[in-house]
C-alpha cells in the first residue's frame, strides 16, 4: 500500500490562496496513477470530512459543497503528485488536510480510503 506525504500548508489571510501537494513517499515504489485520490480535512474538535477527490486518469473530480467553486483538484501522474489548489480561503477552511488512496470510484467517504499521510496544517486567519 502506497504511503502518502502532504505538503504546502501554512498560514494565509482570508481571501488568500494555497496549493497543497500529495505525493508518494520516497520509500515506496508504487505510483499514484493506480489510485483514486481523495483530500480530507479535520478541524479541531470536528470529525474528518471529505473535501475533494479525483479519478485515476484525472477525468472525474468531485467536491464538497463547502469548497465547490473555490478549490480545484488536479493530478500530474508523470510527477506522481496530486494537487489541491485552494482559493478564496475562509477561516472555516482552517484544518489539517490529508490525502489518501482508494481503488474505488471517487467518493468523499473516508471509510474507503487508506495510505493516509501525516497531514499538512492550513490556517486561515488575519
Amino acid at each position: 500500500q502506497v504511503q502518502l506525504v502532504e505538503s504546502g500548508g501554512g498560514l494565509v489571510q482570508p481571501g488568500g490562496s494555497l496549493r497543497l501537494s500529495c505525493a508518494a513517499s520516497e520509500s515506496t515504489l508504487d505510483t499514484l496513477d493506480d489510485y483514486t485520490i481523495g483530500w480530507f480535512r479535520q478541524a479541531p474538535g470536528k470529525e474528518r470530512e471529505g473535501v475533494s477527490c479525483i479519478s485515476r486518469s484525472g477525468g472525474s473530480t468531485y467536491y464538497a459543497l463547502s469548497v465547490k467553486g473555490r478549490f480545484t483538484i488536479s493530478r500530474d501522474n508523470a510527477k506522481n503528485t496530486v494537487y489541491l489548489q485552494m482559493n478564496s480561503l475562509k477561516s472555516e477552511d482552517t484544518a489539517v488536510y490529508y490525502c489518501a488512496t482508494t481503488y474505488r470510484f471517487c467518493s468523499l467517504n473516508d471509510r474507503w480510503y487508506s495510505g493516509w499521510g501525516q497531514g499538512t496544517q492550513v490556517t486561515v486567519s488575519s
